[in-house]
């Protein structure tokens, strides 16, 4: 997957929870597991800031993110 791969981080944001990923160092599998829907989809909604791709919402961390 190309958007990962050009991201230094991959935030993945599940209700309360982060993880952050680290695509080069951090297993595929886990990662794409933390990303990807039910329905085999990119989860929504997903932003690409800088090299960083945050992938799933909660108001905190976009709070922290824009602001």
């Amino acid at each position: 997957m190309s958007l990962v791969s050009g991201a230094g981080e991959v935030w993945a944001i599940k209700g309360n929870k982060k993880r952050i990923f680290d695509p080069g160092k951090d297993d595929p599998a886990e990662m794409l597991a933390a990303i990807i829907g039910p329905t085999g989809n990119l989860r929504v909604p997903t932003l690409r800031i800088g090299d960083r791709l945050v992938v799933g919402f909660h108001e905190g961390v976009y709070s922290q993110l824009l602001l």
